[in-house]
């Protein structure tokens, strides 16, 4: 097998890490050829990728149009881990395995991230910087800050990330609440963990990280209704994904006091997946919020991990092997 004769196309939907060399060389040892796209659409997703083997996506939605446009796609491999990107139900009638990546490849960096946005936001640190490099030097611009011990960090999910977020912020002497519907009670108390429920933990915590998959249920969570539930003082941390939070409704809720502050890894709207995109998001002009631009998974070693098994999925399932993180069961071709 030459690479003027590959024994098919895999193409790279989209992806923001600057080149493909690593995604190429696995590509083509394997015998086929790789063509790197950045669609910014399920139409364009179509245009490009109509008649390819396998699809590796980042950001771009592989929806239902674009797989029964698929001619002869078998696998979509997902550069992360969660697949609400992906039309699994579509893709799992026609045959078509989904792969993404476990979520270790990058659960140490997440709840680095985490925490550290948790502490930016409750210990002032932007607005700190903010004022000393305007020329104010006075501890006062960043009042009202709480001393961080004694009070009730809560965690929406308990799943592995969260985890170690938990082990990671009992240091600092907080009470830990957990609401996760899907894990045992005891699983929670037997590390140190309180459980209650949603509404005890919007209610009750002074700081709450969303650390749940995006799904149709959790689609806006924090909603109007939610954001008012809860403490005055307190801080929302999202390093889950961005439309479980209605940026909209945040933005009222943070300029009319129902809550202290916010920070965000990511927004409603994804600015990866849009082209020229603008920061328009009103959230950019409030001074107690922090965004960061989905970079909670980020490290040099996390990004060449999720590109390796992307790119060794789908050779693997185009080479019968089959799937080591499956998302969906298809019969083997």
């Amino acid at each position: 097998m030459t690479r003027t004769d590959p024994r098919g196309v895999i193409m790279i939907a989209d992806s923001d890490f600057g080149e493909v060399d690593l995604e190429r060389e696995i590509v083509e040892d394997a015998g086929f050829e790789l063509l790197a796209a950045q669609c910014k659409s399920e139409d364009e997703v179509i245009e490009k990728g109509r008649d390819v083997d396998g699809v590796l996506t980042q950001y771009a939605r592989i929806g239902s149009r674009a797989i029964d446009a698929f001619t002869r796609c078998r696998v979509i491999a997902r550069y992360g881990t969660g697949v609400d990107i992906v039309d699994v139900e579509a893709a799992t009638r026609r045959g078509i395995q989904v792969t993404n990546a476990p979520n270790e490849w990058c659960a140490e960096e997440v709840a680095d991230h985490a925490v550290a946005l948790w502490l930016a936001a409750a210990r002032k640190i932007c607005a700190y910087d903010r004022a000393t490099r305007q020329g104010v030097w006075r501890w006062q611009s960043g009042e009202p800050i709480q001393r961080l011990r004694g009070r009730v960090f809560g965690l929406l999910s308990f799943g592995a990330i969260a985890q170690l977020i938990a082990e990671r912020v009992r240091a600092f002497g907080v009470e830990v609440w957990a609401h996760d519907p899907f894990l045992d009670e005891s699983e929670l108390r037997s590390r140190d963990v309180l459980p209650v429920s949603f509404d005890r933990l919007v209610e009750g915590a002074d700081y709450l990280v969303i650390q749940a998959p995006l799904t149709p249920e959790t689609h806006h969570t924090f909603d109007r209704a939610t954001l008012r539930r809860m403490k005055p003082s307190a801080v929302l941390v999202n390093t889950a994904r961005g439309p479980i939070v209605a940026d909209a409704a945040l933005h009222e809720a943070l300029t009319e006091g129902w809550i202290a502050g916010a920070a965000l890894d990511d927004l409603e709207e994804e600015p990866a997946k849009q082209r020229d995109w603008r920061p328009r998001n009103p959230l950019f002009t409030l001074p107690n919020v922090i965004v960061t631009p989905h970079a909670a998974y980020y490290s040099e070693e996390a990004v060449a991990t999720v590109r390796r098994v992307a790119a060794e999925e789908a050779v693997r399932v185009l080479t019968g092997q089959g799937a080591r993180y499956p998302v969906n069961s298809v019969p083997p071709r």
